[in-house]
């Protein structure tokens, strides 16, 4: 049983601010319920995520970035057995599907974005989010049963396999292959950046199955339980940011799966991998409005506190409008994430709402985290505090689940003002 909470001078400021965020947390609640999308449903369940949050997650994050490793397994099971593994989005309960949307999704991830970290809350997206959507769209009962229902409990721990060394959001240039013998599917190649990847009992595996088709029709989404014999964790990767989040590099020599591992159709994974790409950078926004807000008040507080020159630090103007700045543009993050979830609720097509959001959160958690660490001085660049360590996370968000430039692509062919290439 883990026991030590968060102390050192992270803690007693934090404890030192706790008025001042408790407020800030609750009024931001309150106002949530009244929003077009959101109601005393969603904000309930918040309010039950937070206290297991608080409880059992917040007090051990400090040792579980220290040892580069969170427990997966006993994180996902208490989760998944209050249901805040999916059980709330569509497809995803074994007794049927409930009333909730995919507004409820945002709301359950925008709470988990109060895990102070990034590395447990982009392992829990993977989950919910990432390796997961297709398989709940598109695959049997047979594959619900063994993978779906037990990874929403929290039995199983899934990982998405789909970025290589050379393809990482090119996804079509991935070399992973998956030749059809007999019943069988016989997987060769390797997968990189596995996010989840030292822990996960299952990956849901992009590879080439149709050697004579175009790239787009030639892949297919795999159920890969991760202990089949061929299989290698080949290492863990150390990463400047989201240390207690496992990310692995993994190689398949000669693995066996049956043929009706396959999700949905043969050579349709390109395109199930690009719906499922929605939902994950939609989350991925969801994740760090918290943290985002966070940031700011916990610097704003800080600055009040520290004395410069006979004053508070807060007391100079510059730092107000900076962080009145960076709130404006928090709000307005939030404002378009909340379109795109319900439109995409009501079966729109949000792929540029949500690559939008992606580009937009990335830069601005760049903006927030930066800014915020100059005004904590000497203090910001240390381990002891949380504004140190959500600069070196954010980082990620500009990079993973499709680069900056891959989004401003994605939007600028959805304007229509991409030239057409002469042939």
């Amino acid at each position: 049983m883990l026991l030590r909470r968060s102390g050192g001078v992270a803690g007693r400021l934090q404890k030192g601010c706790s008025s001042r965020i408790q407020w800030r947390a609750s009024s931001h609640r309150i106002a949530s319920e009244h929003e077009h999308c959101f109601s005393e449903e969603h904000a309930a369940l918040r309010a039950s995520l937070g206290k297991i949050i608080e409880s059992d997650i917040n007090p051990y994050v400090d040792d579980w970035e220290k040892n580069g490793r969170f427990p997966a397994k006993e994180v996902f099971g208490k989760l998944g057995g209050a249901g805040f593994l999916g059980a709330y989005k569509k497809g995803y309960s074994e007794s049927g599907d409930t009333d909730f949307n995919y507004t409820h999704a945002i709301a359950v991830a925008e709470e988990i974005g109060s895990i102070r970290c990034g590395g447990v809350p982009m392992a829990i997206g993977v989950q919910t989010d990432m390796a997961t959507p297709a398989l709940a769209r598109y695959g049997s009962e047979e594959l619900r049963r063994q993978f779906l229902y037990p990874s929403v409990k929290g039995e199983l721990v899934a990982c998405i396999g789909v970025s290589e060394s050379g393809a990482g959001s090119d996804v079509a240039s991935i070399k992973t292959t998956a030749r059809v013998d007999g019943a069988d599917l016989v997987i060769n190649g390797s997968k990189m950046w596995i996010t989840n990847g030292g822990q996960a009992d299952w990956m849901c595996l992009l590879a080439r199955t149709e050697a004579d088709k175009p790239s787009h029709r030639s892949m297919s989404l795999i159920c890969l339980p991760m202990k089949t014999p061929g299989v290698t964790v080949n290492r863990l990767i150390d990463k400047m940011g989201m240390r207690c989040s496992d990310t692995a590099e993994i190689f398949f020599e000669d693995v066996r799966v049956p043929l009706s591992n396959v999700i949905g159709r043969r050579g349709e994974g390109f395109t199930y991998q690009m719906q499922q790409f929605q939902e994950e950078r939609m989350i991925a926004v969801a994740l760090a409005l918290n943290p985002l807000e966070f940031l700011i008040d916990e610097t704003a507080a800080y600055c009040m506190q520290r004395q410069t020159f006979g004053s508070p630090l807060l007391s100079n103007q510059v730092i107000q409008f900076r962080l009145a700045e960076l709130e404006t543009e928090v709000e307005a993050l939030r404002s378009l994430l909340y379109r795109a979830a319900v439109l995409y609720s009501n079966g729109h097509d949000v792929t540029k709402l949500a690559s939008m959001a992606k580009l937009k959160v990335g830069r601005l958690a760049q903006e927030v985290s930066s800014s915020c660490l100059q005004y904590w001085g000497g203090m910001g660049f240390t381990n002891e505090v949380v504004v140190s360590r959500f600069y070196r996370d954010f980082r990620l968000l500009s990079i993973g689940g499709g680069a900056d430039e891959v989004m401003l692509g994605i939007i600028s062919k959805l304007m229509g003002i991409v030239p057409s290439r002469k042939k």
